[in-house]
C-alpha cells in the first residue's frame, strides 16, 4: 500500500481512464476523491465499487470550468486534511477542422482541459505544499505531440497543459511535489473503439494493437507513488511506439 494515508483526487473518474485510475490507486492504498460532472450515478458505482472492495472513497460532483464551484469544492475536500495526489484527468473532444470549428467547440475543448487543470489545481497547491510531499499529474495526448487532423483544439489545450506541467514542476520541486504529465495513445475506450477499426490500429500503431485503460492505470500508479520522487516535469509517452 504505497499510498497508505495519502489523499488522492481523479477528475473525471467516471470515464474509462479515470475509472481505472481511480482503482489502481484505491488499490494502492490512497482515500479516494471522485470527481464527475456529466455522470455522477457512474462515479457513485465506481465509490461503492471501491469501498466494497475494502478501499476509501467519496464523490465530489462540480463543472471544473466554473472557478467558483470548482474552489468550493476544493474547500470542501480540505476540510478532511490536504490533497496530496491530484490527477488532472478531466477532458473532452469536440473535433472538427478549424474551418469549420466553431468558437464554442473551441473554449469547451481548451476550458475542460486547461482551465481545469488550474481551477482544480491552484487551490489545492498551497495545502499539499505545507506537507512537502506531493503528485500532480495532467492526462495529455500523444495529439499534443503530433497533433491530428480535426484536433487543433484539443491538441492546443494538451499541448498548453504540458508547458504547464514543465513550469509548476520547477515551482514546487524543492517542497518535495512532482508534476508530470502522461500523453496516452490509442487507449481502447468506447470513444476510441468508434474513431479507430482494427485495420486503422495497425496501421498507425507500431505494437499494433491499442493500449488499455490499466496499462495507462499502471504509469500513473508509479508516477503518484514513492519510486518516482525524482521523475519531475515530464510528458511521459504511452503509445505503443507512435513517434
Amino acid at each position: 500500500m504505497t499510498l497508505e494515508h495519502k489523499r488522492a483526487l481523479v477528475t473525471g473518474a467516471s470515464g474509462a481512464l479515470g475509472s481505472a485510475i481511480s482503482r489502481r490507486l484505491a488499490r494502492d492504498g490512497a482515500a479516494l476523491l471522485l470527481h464527475a460532472h456529466s455522470n455522477p450515478e457512474s462515479v457513485e458505482r465506481l465509490a461503492a465499487e471501491i469501498r466494497v472492495l475494502g478501499g476509501s472513497a467519496e464523490t465530489c460532483i462540480f463543472d471544473v470550468t466554473d472557478e467558483a464551484a470548482s474552489r468550493a469544492a476544493c474547500e470542501q475536500m480540505l476540510a478532511s486534511g490536504p490533497v496530496q495526489v491530484i490527477v488532472n484527468n478531466a477532458g473532452v473532444h469536440d473535433d472538427a477542422v478549424l474551418p469549420g470549428m466553431s468558437s464554442a467547440q473551441w473554449h469547451r475543448v481548451i476550458d475542460v482541459s486547461l482551465d481545469g487543470f488550474f481551477n482544480v489545481t491552484q487551490p489545492l497547491l498551497l495545502p499539499m505544499l505545507r506537507t512537502r510531499w506531493g503528485r500532480i499529474i495532467s492526462m495529455s495526448s500523444v495529439s499534443s505531440l503530433m497533433g491530428n487532423r480535426g484536433q487543433v483544439n484539443y491538441a492546443a489545450a494538451k499541448g498548453a497543459l504540458n508547458s504547464a506541467t514543465r513550469a509548476l514542476s520547477l515551482e514546487v520541486a524543492s517542497r518535495g511535489v512532482t508534476v508530470n504529465a502522461i500523453a496516452p495513445g490509442v487507449i481502447a475506450s468506447p470513444m476510441a473503439d468508434h474513431a479507430f477499426d482494427a485495420e486503422a490500429i495497425k496501421r498507425l500503431v507500431p505494437v499494433q494493437r491499442a493500449g488499455t485503460p490499466d496499462e495507462v492505470a499502471a504509469l500513473a500508479s508509479f508516477l503518484a507513488g514513492p519510486d518516482a520522487g525524482y521523475i519531475t516535469g515530464q510528458v511521459i509517452s504511452i503509445n505503443g511506439g507512435m513517434c
